[in-house]
C-alpha cells in the first residue's frame, strides 16, 4: 500500500475500500462547491459508486497508470491528490487535485502539491509533471504558480462541466527546474 508522510500531520495513502464510507460523505459535504470544479460528482451519487472508483483506483495504481490518494490530515481525510495519470515512456505525469472547502486557505495543498512533485521527481524519475486548472479556479491556479510552476498554454473548451465547456490553464514543471 502506498502511503506518504508528507509532515507531522499530513500524509497521502492509496485508498481501500474501507475509506469509502468517510471520502462518500467528504463528497457529499462538499458537493455544491467540488460541482463548480470537477466533472464527475454527478458520477458519485452512492456509497457503492465510491467503493467502486476507489477499487479501480487501486488496478491503475498497481498498472502504474495512475496514482490516487486520499489527503489524510491527523487521522482524516480531507481531499484528495495524486497523479490522475502517469507515462513512464514519456517520463510525464498529470497532477489533479481537490480539497473539502473547511480545510482549504491553510497551504495544505500547495505543501501536497509540493510533495506530489518531489515524488514525481525523486521517487518515480519522471522528467515532467503537468497540471491543468480551470481558468477561473483561481485557488487552484495560485497553487502551480506559488510553486513556480511555468505556465504553457491555455486550452480552450478542454472540459465538458455538466452544461458548458471550461477552457484550462497547462502549468509544467521540469525535473531540472525543481529545486524546492
Amino acid at each position: 500500500m502506498f502511503l506518504y508522510k508528507v509532515d507531522e500531520q499530513l500524509s497521502l495513502k492509496l485508498m481501500e475500500v474501507d475509506d469509502a464510507e468517510q471520502l462518500f460523505e467528504l463528497i457529499e459535504k462538499s458537493h455544491d462547491y467540488l460541482r463548480q470544479w470537477l466533472p464527475w460528482l454527478d458520477l458519485t451519487t452512492t456509497l457503492e459508486d465510491t467503493r467502486l472508483f476507489i477499487q479501480a483506483a487501486k488496478m491503475d495504481s498497481a498498472e502504474g497508470k495512475s496514482l490516487n490518494a486520499a489527503i489524510v490530515w491527523n487521522g482524516k481525510i480531507v481531499g484528495m491528490a495524486g497523479f490522475s495519470s502517469i507515462d513512464q515512456i514519456k517520463r510525464i505525469a498529470k497532477i489533479g487535485y481537490w480539497l473539502a472547502p473547511e480545510f482549504q486557505g491553510s497551504g495544505m495543498m500547495t505543501t501536497v502539491v509540493k510533495a506530489l512533485t518531489d515524488y514525481a521527481f525523486a521517487g518515480m524519475s519522471l522528467d515532467k509533471v503537468e497540471i491543468r486548472v480551470a481558468t477561473e479556479n483561481a485557488k487552484s491556479r495560485a497553487i502551480p504558480v506559488r510553486l513556480g510552476y511555468t505556465e504553457e498554454a491555455t486550452l480552450p473548451h478542454a472540459e465538458w462541466l455538466y452544461d458548458h465547456y471550461v477552457d484550462h490553464v497547462v502549468y509544467t514543471m521540469r525535473a531540472e527546474e525543481w529545486n524546492q
